[in-house]
């Protein structure tokens, strides 16, 4: 029972996660396109939270990941890896 409660406790923290991480992309589109301004203290330290909550996940993807210019693919590939491993947390808590 408690095994079930912990699975689900961390399968949610890893859907938290995965918001987090759109809003790092929305967040930079946005940025990109000059449509929200990094003068704005709101915008500043949304995007510094954002990356200091992200950057230690994405920091060794970045590093496996050959360099691919402009484009950062780290973000999709945290977003496939927190997705297999939620599957695989899933079918471990069924045999639970």
């Amino acid at each position: 029972m408690v095994a079930l409660t912990l699975l689900e406790i961390v399968l949610y923290l890893m859907s938290i996660v995965t918001v987090i991480v759109i809003v790092q992309f929305v967040l930079s589109l946005l940025i990109s396109f000059n449509v929200v301004n990094m003068q704005n203290n709101l915008v500043a330290s949304l995007w510094r939270a954002v990356n200091a909550i992200l950057d230690p996940m994405l920091n060794p993807i970045r590093r496996i990941m050959p360099d691919t210019g402009m484009i950062d693919f780290s973000p999709m590939v945290l977003l496939i890896l927190l997705r297999i491993l939620a599957i695989v947390l899933s079918n471990l808590g069924s045999y639970a």
